[in-house]
């Protein structure tokens, strides 16, 4: 048990929850990209949508409290549970948000929730050696860092194939207005999904930060005013947006159709609903970029921009290594005071 003063406490749960609003505005580009992109959304209307399914997937987790699998695993699933301490927590948390805002003002869509891991394992092997890490959590976390943006590649491909043959008869008219039903209906699912995984995360932070400082009673579960709280702070976050990510996501990557933009959301959010199920803390980015490409694709391989995507895919290589080192850095620094 660490001791840790009550406005302490306060103080790393606000800036759990300012990582939380980054995440929400770092990743906004996620859940509208292509709404705006294809213009069925302005994109003010775009990010109050994409923040009120956010929020919404609060009330998904009362009525399913098994989907709260992902907090776990952030919580005590990357870095031993009892070698955890407040200064491991604060040097994951700066280490996450340095590399999203750094990534933000370049306009990369890089992972908000591979940052956060890489702050936790590079604060945690700073505190305790190699030997805190729960190797079990992080190899399925490395292992979705492949497996996402491929699925939800494939997914997309077939969703676009699929669709194609059952509208074949269908006029242009019939099958444009479809699309944009559909579309705006995916989107929302997307968002869901997006909401309920990325808010478990900064949940899992807050828990472990509870347990370890003895103000968590009973057994390592979710408080209900931390889940509100994380819900709040990513939906407010999503409202701000973040727009040059946006302009990346959602139509340098391939210019989209509403037919594409439809398979892209719905292909990325049956991803990150499996990875909920099972609690995995997958990278809602990887996820949909691989959908929209698998869109592009689909239709021709030459839609797709390919020196975009390699420079996002490089971003996703070195978001673990540089947001560890960073979060290495600053537990340092607490130890010092």
């Amino acid at each position: 048990m660490h001791e840790l003063a009550l406005p302490a406490l306060i103080g790393l749960i606000a800036v759990a929850l300012a990582f939380d609003f980054l995440n929400g505005l770092h990743d906004a580009a996620n859940s509208i990209a292509t709404v705006v992109a294809t213009r069925l959304l302005r994109p003010v209307h775009a990010v109050a949508f994409a923040a009120f399914f956010n929020f919404a997937a609060y009330f998904l987790t009362l009525a399913f409290p098994s989907l709260h699998k992902v907090a776990d695993t952030i919580g005590r699933g990357l870095i031993e549970q009892d070698l955890v301490t407040p200064a491991v927590v604060f040097g994951a948390l700066i280490g996450a948000m340095f590399w999203n805002v750094v990534t933000w003002a370049k306009g990369i869509p890089s992972s908000s929730s591979h940052a956060l891991v890489g702050g936790m394992i590079g604060s945690g092997v700073a505190h305790a050696g190699l030997t805190g890490i729960q190797w079990s959590g992080l190899n399925k976390t490395l292992i979705a860092i492949v497996l996402s943006p491929t699925i939800g590649m494939f997914l997309a491909m077939l969703l676009m194939l699929v669709t194609s043959w059952l509208f074949r008869s269908a006029s242009n008219r019939v099958a444009e207005r479809s699309f944009r039903a559909l579309h705006l209906l995916s989107s929302g699912a997307y968002s869901l999904s997006h909401g309920l995984n990325d808010a478990q995360k900064t949940m899992g932070i807050i828990t472990v930060l509870l347990y370890s400082t003895g103000y968590l009673r009973g057994g390592f579960e979710v408080p209900h005013w931390v889940a509100i709280s994380c819900y709040v702070a990513i939906a407010l976050g999503t409202m701000t947006g973040g727009w040059k990510i946006i302009e990346t996501m959602g139509s340098r990557i391939t210019k989209l159709s509403q037919h594409q933009g439809f398979s892209a959301s719905l292909g990325g959010s049956v991803v990150l609903f499996g990875a909920s199920l099972i609690g995995v803390p997958v990278s809602t980015t990887h996820t949909i970029t691989g959908a929209v490409i698998g869109a592009g694709t689909a239709r021709r391989a030459s839609a797709v921009r390919w020196g975009v995507a390699t420079n996002v895919v490089t971003a996703w290589i070195i978001t673990i290594p540089a947001s560890a080192a960073v979060g290495a850095l600053f537990y340092g620094i607490t130890t010092l005071f």
